[in-house]
């Protein structure tokens, strides 16, 4: 190749090409570069040897590599990774240097990256005013999720106080409620937004009560075998009322109002479900249920020891409870006592 072309191919590709002698000395290939001698006007000097470790101290730097590079005789091609150096006015260029090792050779290259750099830094910034309005996307969606979360709470809320006007002792239950069944869900390794769902859902768990009678509903100590009929209707009424929506946290809601009475063994009610057949949610829930009615008074019974309630869940596993649910709860005790210590005033523990 002609000495003229090697020169335009060089000027072409911005590049500045010195072959390696074996003595470790440098002779350039093709004449010199502008943009290279108007960074380093002395690298070439008349009288003074072509020494890339002068020009610049990150090619000193550098250097070091390539050697270690070069003399294991193997053919490819090392990088120095971009730098930037700054000529006498402060004008700034992007270089990198490399070094080659071939059959016929061994070469340095420094490479003045110039458009490319700018090229690469303007896609950067891109990238990064992308990642920029991408999180700001994310955190509007989070405000406007978080918004839809806290109307559909409240919806929720206002709902069951429907049936809190018509029994005092539910106020703080309901609340309870969808603070437990959190608990479990995050447990079970459910996502955020399905937390939240069954955090606002469960309080709904017993809505269908506001289509029971008072002289069943309020009725202090044990219901008769009809009063009992009377109200387990309670689940298929909560079960219509909430049938039919559109948004997966009322569909939760429906199946936990209508199978939350359900048991493990298939004795539960009104269908009869056993095992796996009964929703997830509705299993969580009943185990949710039970222990906050047994730990608190009711019309018709008084608050049992915890000692006395852990009895009779354990009893119960495999029968009334999805036995793996009671191994969560188990194992979430602390939760559920700060949870149950809540009366209605104050704020909710959130654990």
């Amino acid at each position: 190749m002609k000495d003229s072309t090697v020169h335009e191919l060089f000027d072409l590709l911005n590049v500045f090409v010195l072959k390696r002698s074996d003595n470790g000395t440098f002779q350039p290939l093709g004449s010199i570069p502008e943009w290279f001698l108007h960074l380093f006007p002395e690298a070439l000097e008349p009288d003074r040897s072509c020494a890339p470790e002068e020009w610049s101290p990150f090619l000193e730097n550098f250097l070091f590599d390539a050697n270690e590079f070069w003399n294991k005789n193997k053919k490819g091609r090392t990088f120095s990774g971009p730098w930037i150096e700054k000529d006498s006015a402060g004008r700034e260029f992007s270089l990198e240097a490399s070094a080659v090792c071939l059959k016929d050779g061994k070469f340095f290259v420094v490479e003045n990256l110039s458009k490319a750099y700018e090229v690469q830094l303007k896609l950067l910034q891109v990238g990064r005013d992308n990642s920029l309005y991408n999180e700001l996307l994310e955190e509007e969606v989070r405000k406007r999720t978080a918004q839809i979360q806290d109307r559909e709470e409240e919806v929720a809320l206002r709902l069951v106080s429907a049936a809190e006007f018509r029994d005092d002792e539910t106020g703080a239950h309901i609340r309870r409620m969808g603070a437990y069944s959190a608990v479990l869900a995050k447990k079970l390794g459910w996502s955020s937004g399905e937390i939240d769902n069954i955090r606002i859902a469960a309080p709904m768990h017993d809505i269908g009560k506001i289509g029971i009678p008072d002289s069943v509903l309020l009725k202090p100590g044990r219901l008769t075998d009809e009063e009992y009929d009377v109200m387990k209707q309670h689940a298929e009424i909560g079960g219509k009322m909430l049938a039919g929506s559109k948004t997966r946290m009322i569909n939760m809601a429906h199946d936990i109002a209508l199978y939350h009475h359900e048991k493990w063994d298939g004795s539960g009610y009104p269908s009869g479900l056993p095992g796996d057949e009964i929703p997830l949610s509705a299993r969580v829930v009943a185990v949710a249920d039970v222990y906050d009615a047994l730990v608190h008074k009711r019309v018709y019974k008084p608050p049992l020891s915890e000692v006395e309630t852990l009895g009779i869940m354990k009893k119960t596993k495999g029968h009334h409870f999805d036995p793996n649910l009671i191994d969560i709860f188990l194992d979430s005790l602390e939760d559920f006592r700060k949870i149950a210590a809540y009366d209605g005033s104050g704020k909710l523990p959130i654990v």
